[in-house]
Protein backbone atom coordinates (compact mmCIF):
# COMPACT_ATOMS: atom_id res chain seq x y z
CA UNK A 1 0.00 0.00 0.00
CA UNK A 2 1.47 3.26 -0.97
CA UNK A 3 1.03 6.17 1.31
CA UNK A 4 -1.92 7.84 -0.43
CA UNK A 5 -3.95 4.32 -0.65
CA UNK A 6 -6.20 4.22 2.59
CA UNK A 7 -7.23 0.42 3.51
CA UNK A 8 -11.03 0.31 3.78
CA UNK A 9 -13.14 -1.92 5.79
CA UNK A 10 -14.36 -5.07 3.29
CA UNK A 11 -18.09 -3.71 3.24
CA UNK A 12 -16.31 -0.22 1.82
CA UNK A 13 -17.85 1.95 5.21
CA UNK A 14 -15.10 2.78 6.95
CA UNK A 15 -11.60 3.63 6.38
CA UNK A 16 -8.82 2.66 8.78
CA UNK A 17 -5.61 4.97 9.58
CA UNK A 18 -3.56 3.69 11.74
CA UNK A 19 -5.59 0.96 13.52
CA UNK A 20 -8.73 3.30 14.35
CA UNK A 21 -11.95 3.00 12.14
CA UNK A 22 -13.06 6.10 10.46
CA UNK A 23 -16.88 6.30 8.45
CA UNK A 24 -15.78 6.49 4.41
CA UNK A 25 -16.87 9.56 2.05
CA UNK A 26 -20.11 8.58 0.50
CA UNK A 27 -19.12 6.76 -2.27
CA UNK A 28 -22.37 7.73 -4.70
CA UNK A 29 -21.01 11.73 -4.26
CA UNK A 30 -19.96 12.78 -8.01
CA UNK A 31 -16.87 13.13 -8.43
CA UNK A 32 -17.05 16.74 -8.94
CA UNK A 33 -18.94 17.60 -5.95
CA UNK A 34 -16.97 15.20 -4.01
CA UNK A 35 -13.26 17.53 -4.82
CA UNK A 36 -15.65 20.85 -3.93
CA UNK A 37 -16.74 19.67 -0.60
CA UNK A 38 -13.14 18.00 0.45
CA UNK A 39 -11.40 21.53 -1.08
CA UNK A 40 -14.27 23.11 1.80
CA UNK A 41 -13.37 20.89 4.46
CA UNK A 42 -9.70 21.73 4.24
CA UNK A 43 -10.41 25.01 3.86
CA UNK A 44 -12.44 24.80 6.98
CA UNK A 45 -9.53 22.40 8.66
CA UNK A 46 -6.80 24.84 8.24
CA UNK A 47 -8.69 27.91 9.22
CA UNK A 48 -9.54 26.10 12.51
CA UNK A 49 -6.24 27.79 14.50
CA UNK A 50 -7.06 31.30 13.32
CA UNK A 51 -11.23 31.32 13.70
CA UNK A 52 -12.04 28.41 16.26
CA UNK A 53 -15.45 27.66 16.36
CA UNK A 54 -16.88 29.81 12.84
CA UNK A 55 -14.59 27.19 11.12
CA UNK A 56 -15.18 23.83 13.29
CA UNK A 57 -18.74 24.76 11.91
CA UNK A 58 -17.14 24.98 8.09
CA UNK A 59 -15.36 20.91 8.88
CA UNK A 60 -18.84 20.06 10.53
CA UNK A 61 -20.73 20.94 7.65
CA UNK A 62 -18.63 19.53 4.99
CA UNK A 63 -17.91 16.15 6.89
CA UNK A 64 -21.83 15.89 7.38
CA UNK A 65 -22.40 16.55 3.33
CA UNK A 66 -19.40 14.17 2.70
CA UNK A 67 -21.48 11.57 4.94
CA UNK A 68 -18.55 11.43 7.13
CA UNK A 69 -20.66 12.36 10.37
CA UNK A 70 -24.53 12.22 10.83
CA UNK A 71 -27.08 9.47 9.47
CA UNK A 72 -24.54 6.87 8.26
CA UNK A 73 -25.34 7.36 4.30
CA UNK A 74 -25.75 3.39 3.89
CA UNK A 75 -28.85 3.66 6.16
CA UNK A 76 -30.45 7.17 6.12
CA UNK A 77 -32.88 8.40 7.72
CA UNK A 78 -35.41 11.77 6.79
CA UNK A 79 -34.19 13.22 9.49
CA UNK A 80 -30.70 12.39 8.72
CA UNK A 81 -31.19 13.16 4.59
CA UNK A 82 -32.83 17.07 5.81
CA UNK A 83 -29.35 17.66 8.21
CA UNK A 84 -27.33 15.96 5.47
CA UNK A 85 -28.86 18.46 2.75
CA UNK A 86 -28.48 21.49 4.91
CA UNK A 87 -25.12 20.82 5.37
CA UNK A 88 -24.48 20.43 1.74
CA UNK A 89 -25.76 23.58 0.76
CA UNK A 90 -24.34 25.49 3.37
CA UNK A 91 -20.91 24.16 2.27
CA UNK A 92 -21.20 24.30 -0.79
CA UNK A 93 -21.95 28.11 -0.93
CA UNK A 94 -19.51 28.97 1.29
CA UNK A 95 -17.15 27.48 -1.39
CA UNK A 96 -18.95 29.60 -4.15
CA UNK A 97 -18.68 32.82 -2.24
CA UNK A 98 -20.60 34.74 -3.84
CA UNK A 99 -21.71 32.62 -6.33
CA UNK A 100 -25.07 30.31 -6.44
CA UNK A 101 -26.03 26.49 -6.44
CA UNK A 102 -29.10 24.57 -7.92
CA UNK A 103 -30.77 22.53 -5.28
CA UNK A 104 -29.58 19.47 -7.80
CA UNK A 105 -26.16 19.74 -6.42
CA UNK A 106 -27.38 19.53 -2.45
CA UNK A 107 -30.10 16.01 -4.23
CA UNK A 108 -26.96 14.70 -6.29
CA UNK A 109 -24.37 15.05 -3.66
CA UNK A 110 -26.69 13.09 -0.54
CA UNK A 111 -29.04 10.93 -3.29
CA UNK A 112 -26.79 9.55 -5.36
CA UNK A 113 -28.27 8.08 -8.56
CA UNK A 114 -31.48 8.60 -6.72
CA UNK A 115 -30.78 12.80 -6.41
CA UNK A 116 -33.74 13.34 -8.54
CA UNK A 117 -36.05 11.43 -5.66
CA UNK A 118 -34.55 14.07 -3.24
CA UNK A 119 -35.55 17.30 -5.34
CA UNK A 120 -38.39 18.27 -3.44
CA UNK A 121 -36.87 17.60 -0.45
CA UNK A 122 -33.58 19.86 -1.62
CA UNK A 123 -36.23 22.57 -2.30
CA UNK A 124 -37.76 22.79 1.06
CA UNK A 125 -34.67 22.41 2.98
CA UNK A 126 -33.77 25.60 0.79
CA UNK A 127 -37.16 27.10 2.01
CA UNK A 128 -35.85 26.31 5.63
CA UNK A 129 -32.72 28.19 5.84
CA UNK A 130 -33.79 31.04 3.63
CA UNK A 131 -36.63 30.81 6.89
CA UNK A 132 -33.80 30.97 9.21
CA UNK A 133 -32.02 33.94 7.63
CA UNK A 134 -29.38 31.49 5.97
CA UNK A 135 -30.14 32.02 2.16
CA UNK A 136 -32.03 33.75 -0.41
CA UNK A 137 -33.80 32.12 -2.93
CA UNK A 138 -33.63 33.14 -6.79
CA UNK A 139 -35.59 33.14 -10.10
CA UNK A 140 -34.13 34.73 -13.19
CA UNK A 141 -31.78 36.59 -11.32
CA UNK A 142 -34.23 38.03 -8.42
CA UNK A 143 -34.83 37.08 -5.08
CA UNK A 144 -38.37 35.45 -4.75
CA UNK A 145 -40.71 34.71 -1.46
CA UNK A 146 -43.03 33.01 -0.45
CA UNK A 147 -43.53 28.70 -0.22
CA UNK A 148 -45.34 28.13 -3.48
CA UNK A 149 -42.66 28.68 -5.85
CA UNK A 150 -42.69 26.56 -9.22
CA UNK A 151 -39.90 26.31 -11.87
CA UNK A 152 -36.11 26.45 -11.56
CA UNK A 153 -34.34 28.15 -8.47
CA UNK A 154 -31.11 29.03 -7.38
CA UNK A 155 -30.06 29.32 -3.52
CA UNK A 156 -27.63 32.04 -2.63
CA UNK A 157 -25.81 33.10 0.66
CA UNK A 158 -28.21 35.34 2.32
CA UNK A 159 -25.21 37.23 3.51
CA UNK A 160 -23.77 37.46 -0.46
CA UNK A 161 -26.88 39.83 -0.75
CA UNK A 162 -27.61 41.26 2.49
CA UNK A 163 -30.61 39.53 2.37
CA UNK A 164 -33.16 39.35 5.68
CA UNK A 165 -36.29 37.36 5.07
CA UNK A 166 -39.56 39.32 4.72
CA UNK A 167 -41.80 38.96 7.68
CA UNK A 168 -45.04 39.95 5.48
CA UNK A 169 -44.64 37.46 2.86
CA UNK A 170 -43.18 40.25 0.00
CA UNK A 171 -40.26 39.99 -2.15
CA UNK A 172 -37.16 41.53 -0.36
CA UNK A 173 -35.10 42.44 -3.15
CA UNK A 174 -35.92 43.29 -7.13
Amino acid sequence: MTRNEVEHTEDGRYIVVRGRRWRATDPSIPDTLRTELVSALMTGRRLVKSEGDAARVMVHDAKTALGERGDPWWDPTEEGTRNRLAATIRTLLRSRGEGSICPSDAARTVGGEQWRELMDTARQVALDLRADGVVAITQRGRVVSGADIRGPIRIVAADALDFRPPTDGSVARD
